[in-house]
């Protein structure tokens, strides 16, 4: 048994693993995807608990991390590993930053609304977003092979120009980041968003074959496959009613949502 003051581990099966982070409002997910070869952790975090610490206990193997998009609650800890991807649509923000987010208004959003007690030695009034530079970026039909695990790359923009959502071709699991999850509206709003885009990237998703578990980054861990039906239905009645626009407010579907 793994344990940690801040990360909750959750074993999905014998070698993949979600590392949550429940004490904060965003409730965000990363996810450990050990293989034969090398593992792969989607996002690393909100960068407040140490997350190495926590993969180094699951896997001797090497970690590489896989970006589903460039914002600072799913790139905070990249600065512990040696190897990390992010699309190339989004290089720009993780070497620079995000145009017209300035770093005091993300820490505000970082270290607000904690509930549990912090690990020693993090300090939000230090709190940064990370910024570095990827040893490869992603584009549309990336493979990753991990050796007894096949990993596919689709670019599925909205949220952010350059999200991806990542499917495990071997187990059935479809990663969508910010894309699609539960409870929470999924945001495109923004300057930064785009609700055209946003609908078909989620049209996009609901068409993959072979889907087991929908893990979306936030809130509930774990959604039945039939949540893609749901979002099926939801493409056509957000197209019919022409809401598909910023200003609309929030759209409600069954066991998801979104706002634009």
């Amino acid at each position: 048994m793994i344990r940690d003051d801040w990360f909750t581990v959750q074993q999905i099966d014998s070698d993949t693993y979600a590392i949550s982070e429940y004490g904060h409002w965003e409730k965000v997910h990363s996810f450990l995807l050990i293989g034969q070869d090398k593992a792969i952790l989607i996002d690393t975090g909100l960068g407040i608990g140490n997350i190495r610490d926590v993969t180094d206990q699951l896997t001797e193997l090497r970690v590489e991390v896989l970006t589903t998009h460039v914002h600072a609650d799913h790139i905070g800890s990249h600065g512990q590993f040696d190897k990390f991807y992010v699309h190339e649509d989004e290089l720009d923000w993780i070497v620079n930053g995000i145009k017209g987010r300035t770093d005091e208004q993300i820490r505000k959003d970082m270290t607000r609304d904690i509930t549990i007690p912090t690990p020693p030695g993090f300090d939000p009034d230090a709190y940064r977003p990370f910024r570095g530079v990827p040893v490869g970026t992603l584009k549309e039909g990336d493979f990753f092979d991990l050796g007894n695990r096949q990993l596919r790359i689709y670019h599925t923009p909205g949220h952010s120009p350059g999200h991806v959502t990542i499917h495990d071709e071997t187990k059935g699991y479809l990663f969508t980041g910010d894309l699609l999850y539960d409870k929470t509206p999924v945001y495109a709003f923004y300057p930064t968003t785009n609700p055209e885009d946003l609908v078909r990237s989620l049209e996009r998703i609901a068409g993959i074959a072979g889907v087991s578990r929908v893990f979306g980054s936030h809130n509930t861990l774990g959604l039945d496959p039939q949540i893609l039906g749901e979002v099926q239905s939801a493409v056509r009645e957000l197209r019919e009613r022409d809401l598909i626009k910023f200003g609309t407010g929030t759209h409600r579907f069954g066991s998801f949502s979104v706002q634009f």
